[in-house]
């Protein structure tokens, strides 16, 4: 698969007008990263999606077209975003738990814990029995079954994943429920009448459009800062009490504000209603059923806001019995066979993931994409819109693409190595060095608007 291949499938599974694919060009090739999978074509593409799809909403504004140019390599750049991001010239940022892992099972298979959370560690440690030390972890988990162990660790709601075969994941249920759907899906839910973009204030593509992003980690808020980047005013709305991981909250939080709102009470989940009620896109990666448990499904929200564009990220999908399961980037590429791939080709003794986290960054460029889209469709016909997007069917996209015959052996790609593509920002942290948007358009270039602000540092309220 092609970047420009992958591209018009994108274009065509949102049934876009297929002409403004000529306005896109791709440079650059394959492997750019270590890894036998098409990642270069997965990000050029979702990059490229998420850019013409900004320019089309432009030229919607102000009847200007534009040229889009994305080359691989600073797609792939933008895909590893936070292994690049530096502070004050320091240390690469710590990302991950030193629990979080693969570990061998008593019958020979391998397991993937994910305890980058302090209450998925302290669970995952109950369930085992044992301290928080990665071999005391290694002994433990060597007195269970692989497939066990799976399914204890998901009925306790925590985070792990079997590592199998693409033929074993094809043989669940789960990856069946999938199989049937296409990469996204962006569907009506309610009528509304249409509003096109205004005239005023069109020197971004996302001027006045306007996103509530309730996500954390990286697949929903690079979603939010795909947005920010084209111009949306991009509000972030975490809980008090959820966690985070703090070089994950800087590099996608670029462009935009942050504020606190406890959906647990009842002013709090009143301050998202009025939120709500002038927002434009309502952005979220909560499992699904859970903020509909609070008052904001899709259709709750559609009601509180007839014409919005409702966007959810999950990690399994949305049919199927995962589709309530934790999951993340990494446990996805586990559980689907990619990370068994990448071991048989290159031959280490443990599983091995993709060189960057891919999936995540994908499905965020989808989820913006996809929001962009329905954005446009309610210019012209109206309507409230429902966009979803899951990490498993677009990793399940990307096993469609083919291999890379030695495409493990590229060499990898350090900061040095893509110095060209950061840029410096002070903030509150200080100085923050992180990568540029790959996306290149000829008239409205992305930029980020504002440095990255620490949880809560703004009011509830639109500027």
């Amino acid at each position: 698969m092609t970047p420009d291949l992958a591209l018009d499938h994108i274009w065509s599974v949102a049934r876009c007008h297929p002409a403004a694919l000529r306005s896109v060009s791709f440079t650059g090739s394959e492997p750019g990263l270590p890894s036998v999978f098409r990642v270069g074509a997965l990000a050029s593409a979702t990059i490229a999606a998420t850019g013409l799809a900004a320019a089309e909403y432009h030229r919607l504004r102000t009847g200007r077209g534009q040229r889009v140019t994305v080359d691989m390599r600073r797609a792939m750049a933008s895909f590893r975003s936070e292994r690049y991001l530096r502070i004050d010239d320091g240390p690469p940022p710590a990302l991950r738990d030193p629990v979080t892992g693969f570990y061998e099972t008593r019958d020979g298979r391998w397991i993937q814990l994910h305890t980058n959370f302090a209450h998925h560690l302290q669970g995952v440690l109950k369930v085992l029995g044992c301290e928080n030390d990665r071999a005391a972890v290694a002994a433990a988990i060597r007195g269970w079954d692989g497939a066990t162990l799976d399914q204890t660790l998901a009925d306790a709601g925590l985070c792990a994943a079997l590592i199998r075969t693409p033929g074993e994941w094809a043989a669940l249920d789960q990856a069946k429920a999938i199989a049937a759907l296409p990469l996204f899906e962006i569907e009506r839910i309610g009528d509304a009448p249409p509003e096109p973009p205004s005239s005023n204030g069109t020197n971004r593509p996302l001027s006045g459009v306007r996103v509530l992003d309730l996500s954390r980690i990286i697949a929903g808020p690079v979603a939010g800062r795909a947005l920010a980047q084209h111009g949306a005013q991009v509000l972030m709305i975490n809980g008090p009490h959820l966690p985070n991981i703090a070089p994950l909250v800087i590099d996608n939080g670029r462009g935009k504000r942050s504020a606190v709102v406890d959906l647990r009470d009842s002013a709090g989940r009143e301050t998202l209603r009025e939120l709500t009620r002038d927002a434009d896109v309502f952005l979220q990666a909560y499992r699904p059923g859970a903020l509909a448990a609070r008052g904001f499904g899709p259709e709750d929200v559609a009601r509180i806001r007839p014409g919005i564009v409702y966007v959810s990220v999950c990690a399994y999908g949305y049919e199927g019995p995962w589709a309530s399961r934790r999951g993340f980037d990494s446990l996805v590429q586990s559980a689907s066979g990619i990370a068994l791939t990448e071991q048989q080709a290159a031959g280490p003794r443990e599983p091995r993931h993709l060189p960057c986290q891919a999936l995540d960054h994908a499905t965020g460029y989808l989820a913006a994409f996809g929001a962009m889209a329905a954005l446009t469709r309610r210019a012209t016909e109206g309507g409230s819109w429902h966009v979803k997007v899951s990490l498993a069917q677009t990793g399940r996209w990307l096993q469609s693409f083919g291999q890379i015959p030695e495409g493990w052996r590229a060499p990898d790609v350090s900061p040095d190595d893509v110095r060209d593509l950061l840029d410096t920002v002070q903030s509150e942290f200080g100085r923050v060095q992180a990568v540029q948007p790959a996306e290149q358009l000829a008239h409205t270039p992305a930029f980020f608007a504002l440095p990255p602000s620490r949880i809560g540092a703004h009011d509830a309220k639109w500027v």
